[in-house]
């Protein structure tokens, strides 16, 4: 990548669209764009608003802020609220709600709770004050899993032991399955990931062709590079493919980053079973420390309540997630709920589809609304 203009290009991008309306005809398309970085692209650029009308982009379940469920947000504000324990976490996640509040909510009853902007901020604070049990708070995908994993192999080559992961890494794949075999929709490709796609590369992505026979096309985030994917998407329709491709191929190898997988393997093992929200329990669709990590290991160390917990009922972010509903036919979006008064954790994440759909998509959301009048 040299400018990031090249991939803003307006005379680019109209070529691609005009390829686009060419391809889709008088035919309707359904794609789902898995990552919430292309959702907030997609509408931070106006995408939707000037494809076909035959070609509509739905959300996937891939903002890992907002597929944590409110249980585990709850565990979470238990461990922070031990004595003698700093809880760290990313910014995100702070405001992310529980049945019990938000961890800035545990904050201001007291508790000692701190945003680091990596797992790496947290070992250091571990280090600097050796007379408080340090917690980091582990979310994310196969994109975040690295930088933990190297902070608890330097961890305990250095012999930090007042410092623990409380983990709730997850992987891509298997939401993808469930949303595949959920009778809820039909879809005729997807967006693939590209953050993730760095670390794991394209080849867990093929049984989406071989088995459910619809193609896919890891994408970056830029407008062309989402213009291109969609492009790439209904040629492989037209042309009778159906294979995995890699639009982003400045920043995606075949293989991933083997060091990074090295690394994951090294410190995580799957999880039997971990609950998605909006998706419920999904088998070994998360990760956890392995047994030799133990000494880091928050879950092992703290007594985590563990209880599954119902969503607010005006919350449809679960709906949102497997791409059932868009974000503005939630009946509380943008009026009860708002990133200022966050009902669910779509609203919440800079990544969240509710999020994007407010900041960049209202226009479309009221012209949808009235058409429906």
């Amino acid at each position: 990548m040299r400018f990031v203009d090249e991939y803003r290009d307006p005379v680019a991008a109209r070529t691609l669209l005009d390829r686009i309306r060419v391809l889709a005809g008088d035919d309707r398309f359904k794609f789902m764009e898995v990552c919430g970085g292309h959702t907030h692209a997609i509408y931070r650029h106006g995408i939707e608003h000037i494809l076909p009308e035959g070609v509509e982009l739905v959300h996937g379940p891939g903002c890992p802020v907002c597929v944590i469920p409110m249980g585990r947000v709850d565990d979470a504000i238990a461990v922070a609220e031990q004595p003698g324990v700093t809880f760290t976490a990313f910014g995100d996640m702070m405001r992310v709600p529980g049945s019990h509040g938000t961890l800035l909510e545990s904050k201001a009853r007291g508790a000692d709770v701190r945003v680091v902007y990596s797992p790496l901020d947290a070992l250091r604070i571990a280090i600097d004050e050796p007379d408080r049990r340090v917690v980091f708070f582990a979310v994310g995908f196969e994109t975040t899993a690295p930088s933990t994993a190297l902070t608890l192999l330097r961890a305990r080559e250095l012999d930090v032991g007042n410092f623990d992961v409380f983990c709730n890494h997850v992987t891509i794949v298997p939401p993808v399955k469930a949303i595949l075999d959920s009778p809820d929709l039909r879809l005729d490709g997807f967006i693939g990931p590209g953050h993730v796609s760095t670390v794991i590369g394209q080849r867990p992505y093929r049984f989406v062709p071989e088995r459910y026979g619809k193609p896919l096309v890891t994408a970056g985030f830029e407008p062309l590079d989402v213009l291109a994917a969609i492009t790439m998407l209904l040629e492989q329709i037209r042309s009778g493919r159906c294979e995995v491709e890699n639009q982003y191929t400045r920043a995606v190898r075949e293989e991933g980053n083997p060091r990074a997988l090295a690394v994951m393997a090294e410190t995580f093992e799957l999880r039997p079973h971990f609950e998605w929200r909006g998706l419920g329990f999904i088998s070994q669709s998360a990760l956890q420390l392995r047994p030799e990590f133990a000494a880091w290991d928050a879950e092992r160390r703290y007594a985590i309540p563990g209880v599954r917990v119902a969503d607010p009922k005006a919350c449809q972010c679960g709906e949102v997630l497997k791409g059932v509903i868009k974000p503005w036919e939630c009946k509380v979006f943008g009026t009860a709920c708002t990133p200022q008064t966050p009902i669910g954790t779509c609203m919440v994440s800079s990544e969240g589809a509710c999020a994007a759909y407010y900041n960049f998509g209202r226009l479309h959301r009221e012209a949808a609304v009235a058409l429906r009048r």
